[in-house]
């Protein structure tokens, strides 16, 4: 039943792979789901709407990007090449010697991203930016105006990033409370023993912030082992003695959970899924992976990310959490159609709780997001990688051609 009237009809799609069904449009929800035909071309719900022939294609949500950098890539700039040192001191050294060069961070740079984000169907995005002494709030800004450019048809959630540090560089927490007071959904954390060597006194200004203002925490931890596993349990600590909700939280990378014996990482999951605790993960090649079923057995909530895009840490990644599901599956041996049917919700249904409260799916009431593919079943959509063939975000739709960008332009 169509309550209101439609502006765009989907018709002739198959519902992640399974019987065929028209989606019914309303402004930037989804009206309905009904089976093919059910509204009639030219009656009177649908007969001012825009008509779209899916033709039998595999219709999914949006994906979702739950760990991005949208605010420094050199996608658009002739090719730059890999220099300065490796390691994550090196990277930050060199990123800060050669960013302003690039304009980074943009609004031209964010919107270039954003853009490709978009063409290979994701609608939502929780980004990190950068918050430093040299750039101050004006990366938050960039993004914000790149969403605002796109006519807000990625959600953004946004992490203000402390990329060079948070007590090591004075006045940092001071930005990160300001950003926090101008809506900036999330401040991030980095490494806080190997990077300010005070892991108590990092966690314990960042939480603070967060009590003070409501906002989340999404820290980098790509400490390994037991150092890591350390620093998941002084975060844990400070969640349940403050009383922070669940999905506050989140963990990204966290490469200690894969580090540790699988008693621990059993003690640590378990914990986290009572405190509401999240992670997430950008599939690093020549890296264990995320235990898909460890994680779904506890509870504990993950989600894909692409990290950084063509960016002075490394020249790869196109923005594609399809791509990056894959690489997740294949590295870590998913095989079965059930479990390759979860990676694809994780990547799109279940990943939208990253950014936004609301339910992301193809049903009545949701923001209408949709990514129409040529393939047989979620399962072949992943395998395949395939090429979106239409996005729908927010009722409006998107030609992944009309999108195309060449990197240099």
């Amino acid at each position: 039943m169509v309550d209101e009237d439609a502006t765009l009809v989907i018709r002739d799609v198959r519902p992640w792979g399974g019987e065929r069904a028209d989606v019914v449009v309303a402004g930037s929800r989804i009206a309905a789901v009904t089976p093919p035909g059910a509204v009639a071309p030219g009656s009177t719900a649908v007969a001012g709407a825009t008509e779209v022939q899916g033709r039998g294609q595999v219709a999914l949500p949006g994906l979702v990007n739950t760990h991005a950098h949208v605010d420094k890539s050199w996608w658009g700039h002739p090719w730059e090449s890999y220099g300065g040192e490796g390691g994550t001191q090196g990277r930050i050294a060199h990123e800060r010697a050669r960013r302003d060069a690039l304009g980074i961070p943009g609004e031209a740079v964010a919107t270039r991203v954003l853009r490709e984000s978009l063409r290979t169907g994701t609608t939502r995005v929780r980004t990190h930016v950068d918050v430093d002494l040299g750039v101050g709030l004006r990366g938050i800004e960039a993004v914000r105006a790149a969403g605002a450019a796109l006519d807000d048809a990625i959600e953004l959630s946004i992490v203000a990033f402390p990329q060079d540090g948070v007590l090591r560089r004075p006045g940092v927490l001071d930005l990160l409370r300001q950003a926090a007071l101008a809506g900036a959904e999330h401040i991030g954390g980095l490494d806080p023993s190997l990077i300010d060597r005070d892991p108590v006194g990092q966690l314990d200004g960042l939480f603070d912030i967060a009590a003070d203002t409501g906002c989340g925490i999404d820290v980098h931890l790509h400490e390994p082992a037991d150092l890591g596993a350390f620093s998941f349990d002084l975060i844990l600590d400070r969640v349940e003695r403050l009383g922070i909700a669940p999905g506050k939280v989140n963990v990204a990378h966290g490469f200690a959970i894969v580090d540790v014996d699988p008693v621990r990482r059993r003690d640590l999951l378990a914990r986290m899924a009572g405190l509401g605790v999240t992670m997430t993960t950008v599939a690093p090649v020549r890296m264990k992976q995320l235990p898909l079923h460890e994680f779904d057995e506890a509870g504990v909530r993950f989600g894909f990310g692409t990290d950084g895009i063509r960016d002075l840490w490394s020249p790869y990644g196109e923005g594609d959490v399809l791509g990056i599901a894959w690489q997740y599956a294949r590295a870590g041996g998913v095989v079965r159609d059930e479990d390759l049917v979860r990676v694809v919700e994780i990547a799109s249904r279940d990943g939208a709780r990253f950014v936004t409260d609301e339910e992301h799916d193809l049903v009545a009431d949701a923001r209408a997001d949709v990514v129409l593919v040529d393939a047989e079943n979620p399962m072949d959509a992943l395998v395949r990688r395939v090429p979106r063939s239409l996005v729908v975000a927010g009722g409006r739709i998107f030609d992944p051609a009309e999108l195309a960008q060449h990197p240099w332009e």
